[in-house]
């Protein structure tokens, strides 16, 4: 965990706030045009990234959450994400970094938090049967073909392809440090 996030993430969406990188760089602009104009999945490592300023990571996923708050991109995650990003803080006894994640997920304009309901285990159910995937995985894929969406940010090498869901890895997007 980044040293200084449970103070420093005074960001974007659920009364952080956003701006640009410090370094814009070009394939950011096809970051943003490859995850398209409908909603957009977004992996657990994407919120992570976000609220502890992971230094290769921060330029990547910033522009991302600058156009979820501007209105020009709906993020989608499914609950599975409260799970994974609570449980560092909760092991560390950080409230107040499991306050910010919970609602940066839950109560920010442009985030759609996906519960994990009958129709979503079943359908990530069949994902795991079909592509053999972790449930997890199985679980962000479904909210993701659920919502409708054509694009799933994530870090996670190891994903198959989807039928209709484009998969995009943030390390594509990254610099080297």
């Amino acid at each position: 965990m980044h040293p200084r996030a449970s103070r420093a993430r005074q960001r974007t969406l659920a009364g952080h706030r956003c701006g640009q990188s410090r370094r814009t760089r070009a394939p950011l602009v096809g970051l943003i045009a490859d995850l398209g104009r409908g909603p957009a999945a977004l992996d657990t490592a994407v919120f992570i990234y976000f609220i502890e300023e992971h230094p290769r990571f921060l330029p990547v996923v910033e522009p991302v959450f600058a156009a979820v708050a501007g209105g020009r991109l709906e993020g989608v995650t499914s609950g599975i994400t409260l799970l994974e990003t609570l449980v560092l803080p909760h092991r560390s006894g950080d409230a107040a970094l499991a306050a910010r994640y919970e609602a940066l997920l839950t109560e920010s304009r442009g985030i759609r938090f996906v519960d994990l309901d009958r129709s979503l285990l079943r359908g990530a159910a069949q994902l795991r049967a079909v592509f053999r995937v972790r449930t997890p995985d199985a679980l962000q894929l479904a909210a993701a073909l659920t919502t409708r969406c054509t694009a799933y940010l994530t870090n996670d090498r190891d994903l198959p392809r989807i039928p209709g869901l484009k998969i995009l890895q943030l390390s594509d997007y990254a610099t080297s440090s």
